[in-house]
């Protein structure tokens, strides 16, 4: 017999997953493991959003939540600045005023605590769902970072991440990592300049070359059976009792056991009317590659800079920045120079001058700095998104756990804090 949801309905027949990004190819991928028929619903394509730009980074150890206390330190001067690395332009938008004072609120040691506690189990499960994926047949690499080093011009600027890795043990996360200084660091990465002067190297993390990954894990998606519609934009879904209507701007209404939406930071476009009240608010990232002398084994990570660096290829994707501003909103080119004024004392025999793959995209931030992912109002209806900067390494995560609540019925306890209604 098969499994019965909450409501009391079969287990799911057939799914549809609206966003082709990480988190919604790994929600597909792990319903098919359950034998559930899925369709990807996407407007623009395969890791259109804030997949493919990224940094790339498997980086369990370090999933943080995003409201923090340094976030206050930064004042309303510097978060009004184009330059600061989060910038929050003015706004008289209630909800984007709404998300500003929630995420202010949050930007606490206790809330970061909380917070970080309930990050920590699903952390814990991120790696093993990338194994899964690749012994499922997902054709494509996590790369071992051989040296994950986060790079600081003084010791005193190192103490804060040590801090905090003294905060994510205390909250039951498992990191390893060696202290060195800007010599011991430079033996390692060439990459880093003389400006650097001390450095902590995290071990047992990973990095992706994130566009790469996610289409191959579309493509894994589509040979067990899948379907991938794109060039449509879902512009509603309605419960009918019996299953879901999913309708689409070019005019096709569909209807299906239940639908998951994974739309990143438009999430709240399709789920506010299945009682998610939670703003969802893009927090825009920038990404651009250069070529450099040395390329770096691993990630390279400038924290006091806010700038993010990952092998991608033959070439050095240099990311970085915080925007809170509308998701569609262009590129702006002030805060590409930001990211090149930062990271230019910092590294050496990178031409910054010759940019590639100017890009920007998306995070879907929330206020509390935890992702939603579950079931809403509608029993037929789940969310999957909010993730911050962590979509990529908690994506597969994300889909495994929730495909176990959709097909069993019952919520992972991992999920808990993760309720799209609270």
């Amino acid at each position: 017999m098969s499994a019965v949801t909450p409501s009391g309905h079969p287990a799911p027949q057939r799914v549809a997953v609206v966003g082709a990004g990480m988190v919604g190819l790994a929600t597909a991928w792990f319903l098919q493991e359950r034998g559930v028929e899925v369709t990807v619903i996407d407007r623009d394509g395969v890791a259109a959003g804030a997949s493919w730009g990224n940094a790339g980074w498997l980086t369990p150890g370090i999933a943080t939540p995003l409201p923090e206390p340094a976030v206050l330190k930064y004042g309303l001067r510097a978060v009004l600045s184009p330059s600061s690395p989060v910038y929050v332009p003015p706004s008289a938008n209630p909800d984007f005023l709404k998300f500003v004072t929630g995420f202010t609120r949050h930007s606490t040691m206790k809330a970061w605590k909380r917070a970080m506690g309930s990050l920590v189990p699903v952390n814990d499960l991120s790696l093993a769902s990338f194994d899964l994926l690749r012994d499922g047949g997902v054709d494509a690499e996590t790369y071992e970072a051989k040296s994950f080093t986060a790079a600081y011009r003084t010791a005193a600027e190192r103490q804060t991440l040590l801090e905090e890795i003294e905060h994510i043990h205390a909250s039951g996360g498992d990191i390893a990592f060696d202290v060195l200084t800007g010599d011991e660091a430079r033996a390692i990465e060439p990459a880093l300049s003389e400006s650097i002067g001390a450095a902590i190297v995290l071990h047992g993390q990973r990095f992706i070359n994130p566009g790469v990954y996610v289409n191959a894990l579309a493509d894994s998606v589509i040979a067990r059976g899948g379907k991938i519609v794109t060039g449509g934009a879902v512009t509603g879904l309605r419960d009918i009792g019996s299953g879901v209507v999913v309708s689409t701007d070019t005019g096709a209404d569909e209807t299906y056991d239940q639908v998951v939406v994974a739309t990143g930071a438009w999430l709240g476009k399709l789920a506010r009317e299945f009682g998610v009240k939670r703003v969802v608010q893009a927090g825009r990232g920038y990404s651009f590659s250069v070529a450099v002398d040395d390329l770096p084994n691993g990630p390279v990570y400038f924290p006091a800079a806010r700038v993010a660096c990952t092998p991608v290829g033959d070439r050095l994707r240099v990311a970085g920045m915080m925007e809170f501003r509308k998701p569609g909103a262009k590129l702006d080119q002030r805060r590409i120079e930001a990211i090149v004024d930062s990271a230019r004392p910092l590294l050496q025999g990178a031409d910054l001058d010759h940019r590639q793959d100017e890009w920007v995209g998306s995070r879907p931030c929330t206020v509390d700095g935890l992702p939603l992912i579950g079931a809403t109002r509608s029993s037929r209806v789940f969310v999957a998104g909010g993730h911050g900067m962590w979509g990529i390494t908690l994506g597969p995560v994300t889909g495994r756990l929730l495909a176990e609540q959709m097909v069993t019925g019952t919520a992972p306890s991992q999920l808990a804090p993760f309720n799209p209604l609270r």
